[in-house]
């Protein structure tokens, strides 16, 4: 597949790239600094690209099977880039004609868990509190993935560690696994890679955790 990878140089973004390189398909990935981008290979593309304009971004996306996407606030203080820069993103992907998207957002963002605790409420509520501005520009997102017109997708991880791939991790469609308060972001990779060509996920949030 000819995939176009947003937010690449971050954890998540990075393992997109090298872990859809390794499967062989071709990846333009779309950086503001290719200076922070450690992967290299093959069949990948690297595009410097001002994500306030979508006509800059139209280009790195025309023709492709699916646009992955990464982006989002790094800290409270960065609160509001999700949903500028996924913006830009829908806004290129409706003018090229390129309808499947799969965007990461955050466990709390979507409905909770079946089965859910005290701790885990609990737990939930102090981040939620926490980062509140950062959740708030996530949902704002998820609405602007609602209104568009693209095939999309959100992958709703917990708590985020470095940890190698293993591919073992449970998802649901809708809702989020109970109990599941962490997963590695090469997980996270491995689950929007695999969910690309999964027609049952077509404009649902996924809860993805180990």
């Amino acid at each position: 597949m000819r995939l176009t990878v947003f937010g690449a140089t971050g954890g998540i973004g990075r393992e997109v790239v090298r872990q859809a390189l390794d499967a062989g398909h071709q990846v333009t990935a779309v950086v503001r600094d290719p200076a922070r981008l450690p992967v290299t290979g093959e069949g990948l593309e690297v595009v410097r690209a001002d994500l306030r304009d979508p006509a800059a971004v139209r280009p790195a996306v025309a023709g492709r099977d699916a646009v992955l996407s990464g982006l989002g606030a790094r800290s409270r203080k960065d609160a509001g880039v999700a949903t500028r820069l996924t913006r830009t993103v829908l806004g290129a992907m409706e003018a090229e004609g390129v309808r499947r998207l799969l965007v990461v957002s955050a466990a709390p963002v979507g409905p909770e868990p079946e089965g859910a605790g005290l701790l885990d409420r609990g737990v939930l509520g102090i981040v939620s509190t926490v980062l509140k501005d950062v959740y708030a520009d996530l949902r704002e997102m998820e609405a602007e993935l609602a209104r568009s017109a693209t095939d999309w997708t959100v992958v709703r991880p917990p708590r985020l560690r470095d940890k190698p791939v293993t591919g073992r991790y449970r998802t649901v469609v809708g809702g989020f696994p109970a109990k599941g308060r962490f997963i590695g972001r090469a997980d996270v990779a491995h689950a929007m890679l695999a969910l690309i060509a999964d027609t049952g996920t077509v404009k649902q949030g996924v809860g993805v955790a180990y």
